[in-house]
């Protein structure tokens, strides 16, 4: 290790990677994917025989000028009620040449701004053109990103957020409306935040469905972040019925991991081949919308090459470097 290794701490990868930066590398990471360009590895989720949490670890390689970046965290769901992030991680980048150790980053503040990044930039592909209402499942910093990040792609005119507690939702919302400036509603039930809606985010940890099929409005894009794993469905299997295309962000992860999915392949609601990568989407290679009245269901659990394409962007923008394209 040599003395000229970057280590950037949470609040310095915020400072470097701000939400259109965070975009902008998500997109370069999808378009890579879809063409085929991009090293992505086998990702570990092992769920711990001693509590609730789940350990991860992700490597992936975005370009021939970017080196490896490799991911290791843990997701503990007990964090919500402390008011902790549930996500934390450390990541390591590696010299493209010599494979050296150029950079340590706070995993957490990354998984976090490229997570909501990557869900703007399904929403700005998926989503009607004139979708400017959002229906927010989950109150954390997860949920907040996801608001802040489709604001920039979409020209929000109201949100309405819910999550089981009175208090984080109320606090929530009295938050968003202040930076948003626009009007936000906590709302006492899931299903009053997603009826009607052109637009729903699921933010939680929910092994439970959150969002009901019957409760969508046609038209409606839906991007589930939290189902992460088999048995986390925020999703029911109606959605998925519903659904005239099942977009993720990538097929091969997805019938591992994702837990709508997964069940759906099980039960013969989808086939591997109805499973669209929005990587596809993004370079022409797939349709998915076809409708003004279509329900998209977009469900991501999360890849490296994302955290290697927001990692390499804080990296440039801490070297003084414009981000790469």
């Amino acid at each position: 290790m040599t003395d000229d290794v970057l280590h950037l701490s949470g609040e310095q990868v915020l400072e470097l990677l701000d939400t259109d930066r965070a975009i902008q590398s998500q997109r370069a990471a999808f378009t890579a994917l879809g063409e085929g360009t991009a090293e992505l590895p086998g990702k570990i989720m092992h769920p711990s025989r001693f509590d609730d949490s789940v350990v991860f670890a992700y490597v992936a390689r975005l370009s021939p000028d970017t080196g490896p970046v490799a991911k290791i965290g843990s997701v503990n769901p007990g964090n919500a009620a402390a008011g902790l992030p549930t996500i934390h991680a450390v990541i390591n980048a590696l010299d493209p040449v010599t494979g050296q150790l150029v950079a340590v980053l706070d995993g957490t503040a990354i998984t976090t701004l490229r997570t909501a990044a990557a869900s703007a930039v399904a929403f700005d592909v998926l989503a009607t053109a004139d979708s400017a209402e959002l229906g927010l499942l989950g109150s954390g910093t997860q949920a907040l990103a996801h608001a802040r990040a489709v604001a920039r792609v979409r020209p929000l005119r109201s949100v309405r957020v819910w999550s089981p507690t009175p208090d984080r939702r109320e606090r929530a919302a009295h938050l968003l409306a202040t930076e948003l400036g626009i009007p936000v509603k906590a709302v006492a039930t899931a299903q009053e935040a997603v009826a009607g809606l052109p637009m729903v985010a699921a933010c939680t940890l929910s092994r439970t469905p959150v969002v009901h099929g019957a409760w969508l409005a046609p038209g409606c894009t839906v991007v589930s972040v939290g189902s992460f794993e088999p048995t986390r469905s925020e999703v029911d299997a109606e959605a998925v019925r519903r659904a005239a295309a099942v977009v993720v962000d990538d097929p091969e992860t997805a019938r591992e991991h994702a837990g709508p999915v997964v069940a759906a392949l099980r039960d013969r609601l989808l086939t591997t081949d109805d499973l669209i990568p929005l990587g596809g989407v993004l370079t022409g290679r797939r349709e998915a919308r076809t409708s003004t009245d279509d329900i998209v269901l977009y469900n991501s659990v999360g890849l490296g090459v994302q955290d290697a394409a927001a990692a390499w962007a804080v990296i440039d923008a801490a070297r003084g470097r414009e981000s790469r394209p």
